[in-house]
């Protein structure tokens, strides 16, 4: 079933999951607070909910009909909770427990976009005993080191010479076992949302520092996010297509973001999808949906009637 409306859901008792225990809390309670006012504003009979201190046994004393899951980073976009929730037969928003736990490993989505002929920029795995001068040998100065299953830019950084490349490895341990090193493309940065059938209008990110982190991303008003998005209308079609093909290459349902870059000869190079994005003032996909005429709260509403869509 495609993302369309799933009629034999029952919006009886929604209950919005954010918060939790993973590195993006504070962007999670944040998302969640957004969501769960636009949908009381809308008239939905919802509810919010920490899993923090109760886990999944105080989620399943709420009995919700629906869950929108607004619970970025491990243990929410990773499949764990939709797995769960797919054992205690609760509808829930966006992609299924596959998709969920291949968005979340950034690896091995470049692994499957490589696997179906997608453009992606080659990528390495680091660890402890990595030959520093031949990761940069590979893949060239500067590259990025990110950690593989974290979000929202944490641990990340831009690597412009060896002697920084084995500092960077530890910052990105600091949150995942797995790190990864990618080639760097110089370019514009892009996003794209997914709604339903629907792909939302492109985004061109314009940071003044040049790095969308944390703080380009969720405190600094500098971050500039030009809509529309500069391409020309072919581009742009060229843009959605690939978005269309990366989200369905690794089963995505429902609602999501793909970040891409479009290199100085004009190629598009796929980053990573993002199948629980961010719903703060921030965040991309509400910008996105208000060019495209879709109010916040009618976006939030049209994501939860794309639950049990997986």
């Amino acid at each position: 079933m495609s993302a369309e409306v799933a009629t034999n859901v029952s919006f009886e008792n929604v209950v919005v999951v954010y918060g939790g225990t993973s590195a993006e809390r504070e962007v999670s309670l944040k998302s969640g607070a957004a969501v769960l006012e636009a949908l009381q504003r809308k008239g939905v009979n919802a509810s919010g909910y920490d899993p923090r201190d109760n886990g999944l046994v105080g989620l399943e004393q709420l009995a919700p009909s629906v869950v929108f899951v607004a619970l970025h980073g491990r243990g929410g976009e990773d499949g764990t909770l939709q797995g769960a929730l797919e054992l205690l037969d609760v509808a829930y928003t966006g992609s299924g427990v596959l998709a969920s736990a291949l968005g979340m490993d950034k690896q091995r989505t470049k692994q499957v976009w490589s696997a179906v002929g997608l453009p992606t920029p080659e990528s390495i795995m680091l660890d402890e005993a990595a030959d520093w001068s031949a990761v940069v040998a590979q893949l060239g100065l500067p590259l990025i080191v990110k950690p593989v299953h974290e979000g929202s830019t944490l641990g990340i950084s831009i690597v412009k010479s060896q002697a920084a490349l084995e500092a960077a490895y530890r910052e990105a341990a600091q949150f995942d076992a797995r790190v990864m090193a990618e080639r760097f493309i110089v370019g514009d940065e892009y996003t794209v949302a997914l709604l339903g059938d629907q792909v939302l209008p492109a985004i061109r990110v314009e940071v003044p520092g040049g790095f969308y982190d944390y703080e380009a991303k969720y405190i600094a008003n500098t971050t500039q996010y030009h809509l529309p998005c500069g391409l020309s209308s072919e581009h742009e079609t060229e843009l959605a297509v690939l978005c269309q093909q990366a989200f369905a290459a690794i089963g995505g349902a429902g609602w999501g973001r793909v970040d891409v870059m479009r290199d100085n000869d004009g190629c598009f190079w796929l980053l990573e999808v993002n199948t629980v994005p961010g719903m703060t003032d921030h965040s991309l996909v509400p910008q996105s949906a208000a060019h495209a005429g879709i109010s916040f709260d009618d976006l939030v509403l049209k994501i939860l009637q794309t639950a049990g869509g997986q």
